[in-house]
Formats: structure tokens, sequence, C-alpha cells
């Protein structure tokens, strides 16, 4: 099986939420989980563990030294600081955000996803340029 279609299984999984998939391609096959083998498996997954299939798991993101609440890409996709080119930033370095305010939109697939700040503060850094790509779990904003 193509590494790249490995690659964007796992892009997938992230994406939707979806625990665990396998697929399998003539003889061969692939199996991608969330979490690690040695989590509580259900009957149908550790016959299918039983069967040699390659597994990969999607490791969790590693946060970086940054000071303050680190939001982190929830998916890979392209970064925008505002709803449209012509339009202001949703934040800028220095703002006072609430609970739930809009910092940035992540394009991922044709989809423009709203992400929302998840505590309260000020805009101490943005770690990512206007229009640059980001994968899943990199730094976005820290906020103090």
């Amino acid at each position: 099986m193509d590494i790249r279609k490995v690659k964007k299984l796992i892009e997938l999984l992230e994406e939707s939420g979806i625990a665990e998939i396998e697929i399998t391609e003539g003889e061969e096959s692939v199996r991608i989980s969330r979490y690690p083998a040695s989590a509580a498996m259900t009957p149908a997954a550790s016959e299918a563990s039983k069967q040699s299939v390659p597994e990969i798991s999607v490791e969790s993101p590693e946060k970086s030294d940054k000071k303050g609440y680190q939001v982190l890409a929830p998916m890979v996709g392209t970064f925008y600081r505002g709803s449209s080119s012509t339009a202001d930033p949703f934040v800028s370095v220095g703002d006072q955000i609430g609970e739930g305010d809009a910092l940035c939109i992540i394009e991922a697939m044709k989809m423009m996803n709203k992400i929302e700040a998840d505590v309260a503060g000020r805009i101490l850094s943005i770690e990512v340029e206007n229009g640059e790509a980001v994968e899943y779990g990199q730094l976005l904003f820290v906020i103090g």
C-alpha cells in the first residue's frame, strides 16, 4: 500500500473524529487507530490484531515550551486570520478575548472551520502566518 494513501487515511481519521479505521487493498491491509494497542480492545478489534495487520498510531501533539495557554491546530489545512482576504483579522497580538471568540479559520478539504478560544485571556503570540499550511497539533496561538 502506498505511504501517501496511508498518510491521507491518517489525515481523514484526524479530521473526522473516527476512532479507528481498517482498509484492505488486495492482500495488504492497514488499521489506523487513535488509541494505542494496549487500550482495551473489543473482541472484533482483538481478532483483527491477530491477523498481523500493521498498525499505525496517531500520536498526540507535543506542546512547545511557550508560556501560556496554547491553541493547537485541530486539523491539517490552511490557516487564515480573517474571514476573507480583505477582512480584518479575528484577533491580533495584545487583544483581550473571551471564551468562544473566533481566533482564525482553517480551510480543510474546501471546508472553512472556525477555530474558537477555549479560554479567556490576552493573545500573547500568533505563531502562524496568514495563508500558511498547518499540521495537526501545530501551535497557532498562545493566550495568557
